[in-house]
């Protein structure tokens, strides 16, 4: 009797559960490695991975002809290969070759995803669907940044009557357009495109995007932010617009996708657009809602000019500009948000970005900024804000028949809140009757007084504006503004000379013996000098009627939790500087000054947006 020994052809082992994950999803993008699913794909069609290495194109084509290979598996096998292959450094791949192998990358994704008898919605949970989107939108955001790059400063010319632009890339022909998208000034292309995976930004909190197809990129459309007084006009649309861009591969069958060497590309703006129409089906347009307002704060300058343009040095901001964080949109109401002293559009930093990040407010608000110079004193950037906040509304919108002309929302931190306020505010008499208590003018004086000031001291509200925010904002001055160092800040300010001829008088009329204000008579009067809580100006304006067309809210910081709250204060602004009776709601935060960019401070910031989006849909006489 022969006896026989068998042995086990299969061993069992455990996997770390933290290489679980990667063993599951794993691939080119994410480790540099073929996933599980092309390598079971390269089993099955007997094709060592080794080979795909060293002779890829036969390593391709055995997996194209392999009967054993279903269609999805063959697709998305064919995309990740040829992804391999473009991101090669070992290669000797030419651009051109480059080009065209995440082109081919693109269209076997593009192939797996909208072409094959299941549809995206039943592969919805797989992982291996995720991975060939991934697949699609990095081809083709590698594809489109080589081609832009290649045509730098020789643009395509435009052959056909829809506008398309069509250019030749080795054996592929490229053409589309970019009528979904607006760009600032601009016609025709960008003068670049950044793709938004490669930014990253140190200060901003989160980066928020959507899941989706295409490619996330930041269209540039200009070298530097518009922020100096030699601008035509008082406003501009952000330079730095996100675009989404898709391609498409011409046919109506399996077959005529894989055959063409024609490829349309279509670049969108994903603020107005959430979904695009890919081989006959509807598909959630990526987007990247971050990466343009990061880009633009971090070349925008504004920290170091705006601390210059304090003290009149360097290229020194004199009349207030208006930034639309995105391209403008009629049918989305609108957020001004007006920044403190010394300050600019960077003290928003985050409480944008979260605005934006919040999908029902993107949905419908756009955020403007206000950039003006905070020297000069509030009664003449009453004026010029609101100047600009009207000439903006009536460019876009002549006849103020659209959705942002309508329910503008301010929001102002410190001195930009006293100037939203004053803007909902009715000045009537009042502001006169008090600065003139003391003057004994004659007709002749009070007529030429009345000429010069009246556009600064008379005013009405904003008719456009139905709610606004104040956020640490001192209505009644701070006595901060009075102390020794203080007064050491405003001896800094320097106007520009075009200021102060034209305040001459109304700084004569601004003046309470021994205060900050009497001292500036020894120079020019300033915003810090209106801070004082004995400032003539705060004094006549801190009790000026509110529109009752307007929901009010405040938000204050309280750096003194020792002290009764009517005793506190922020550590510059006291609380009952801040509050305001007959506010819809007030928040206290546990803060310094700088309360608006506190995670509790953002989340009323966007309680309240919601809110007023609620009382818009409710019927007229019962808003909230």
């Amino acid at each position: 009797m022969v006896a026989t020994a068998g042995c086990a052809g299969v061993k069992v082992n455990t996997v770390d559960n933290r290489d679980y994950l990667a063993l599951r999803r794993g691939d080119v993008l994410t480790s540099g490695q073929l996933s599980a699913a092309a390598r079971t794909a390269l089993q099955v069609a007997g094709v060592e991975e080794k080979r795909c290495s060293e002779a890829p194109q036969a390593c391709r084509e055995q997996v194209r002809l392999s009967p054993g290979l279903g269609e999805e598996q063959r697709l998305s096998t064919l995309s990740e290969l040829w992804l391999q292959e473009a991101q090669d450094t070992h290669s000797r791949l030419t651009a051109e070759g480059r080009t065209d192998a995440f082109l081919e990358s693109a269209r076997y994704a593009y192939a797996y995803l909208f072409m094959t008898a299941r549809t995206p919605s039943q592969r919805a949970l797989e992982d291996r669907q995720s991975q060939v989107r991934d697949y699609y939108n990095f081809s083709v955001q590698q594809a489109l940044s080589e081609l832009f790059e290649r045509y730098r400063g020789r643009p395509p010319r435009t052959e056909d009557h829809q506008g398309n632009y069509r250019l030749q890339a080795g054996r592929w022909t490229v053409f589309g357009r970019m009528e979904h998208v607006r760009l600032a000034n601009q016609r025709g292309l960008p003068q670049a495109l950044i793709p938004a995976s490669s930014l990253s930004f140190a200060g901003l909190r989160n980066q928020y995007r959507r899941d989706g197809v295409g490619a996330e990129l930041v269209a540039v459309t200009a070298k530097k932010v518009v922020n100096s007084d030699s601008d035509d006009q008082a406003w501009s649309e952000t330079p730095f617009p996100a675009v989404t861009a898709v391609a498409r591969f011409p046919g109506q069958t399996l077959d005529q996708v894989l055959a063409t060497r024609e490829v349309e590309v279509l670049a969108y703006d994903p603020y107005r657009q959430d979904s695009v129409e890919l081989g006959g089906i509807e598909a959630p347009l990526a987007a990247n809602f971050t990466s343009g307002y990061g880009l633009w704060l971090a070349r925008s300058g504004f920290a170091r000019q705006s601390l210059l343009t304090l003290v009149g040095r360097g290229d020194v901001l004199k009349t207030p500009h208006l930034y639309l964080l995105q391209p403008y949109d009629p049918n989305r109401h609108v957020v001004i948000m007006l920044h403190g002293l010394a300050s600019s559009p960077e003290a928003w930093i985050n409480v944008a970005n979260e605005v934006l990040g919040d999908e029902n407010l993107r949905r419908n608000y756009q955020v403007w900024q206000v950039y003006y110079p905070t020297n000069l004193p509030l009664a003449l950037n009453n004026a010029t804000i609101r100047r600009v906040i009207e000439q903006t509304l009536r460019h876009f919108d002549p006849e103020q028949t659209a959705r942002a002309s309508h329910d503008v929302v301010l929001v102002g931190h410190s001195m930009g809140g006293v100037l939203s306020r004053l803007m909902v505010s009715t000045s009537g008499t009042g502001v006169w009757d008090t600065l003139l208590a003391k003057y004994n003018m004659n007709g002749q004086q009070l007529a030429a007084a009345h000429k010069d000031l009246d556009p600064y001291l008379t005013f009405s509200p904003l008719p456009q504006v139905s709610r606004a925010i104040f956020i640490a904002a001192p209505h009644r001055g701070t006595p901060f503004a009075e102390n020794r160092i203080s007064r050491w800040a405003a001896g800094l300010v320097q106007l520009p000379a075009s200021v102060l001829d034209r305040f001459k008088q109304l700084a004569q009329l601004l003046v309470v013996p021994g205060s900050a204000s009497s001292a500036a008579m020894a120079r020019p009067l300033n915003s810090i000098d209106n801070l004082s809580d004995r400032d003539p100006f705060v004094r006549a304006v801190a009790d000026l009627p509110i529109s009752s067309q307007v929901r009010y809210h405040s938000i204050i910081g309280n750096y003194t939790p020792s002290l009764a709250l009517a005793l506190s204060n922020d550590g510059v602004v006291p609380y009952s500087s801040s509050h305001l009776a007959g506010a819809q709601s007030e928040k206290v935060v546990p803060s310094s000054h700088s309360v608006q960019n506190t995670p509790e401070a953002i989340i009323e910031i966007r309680r309240i947006l919601q809110l007023h989006l609620k009382g818009l849909d409710e019927p007229a006489g019962s808003h909230p």
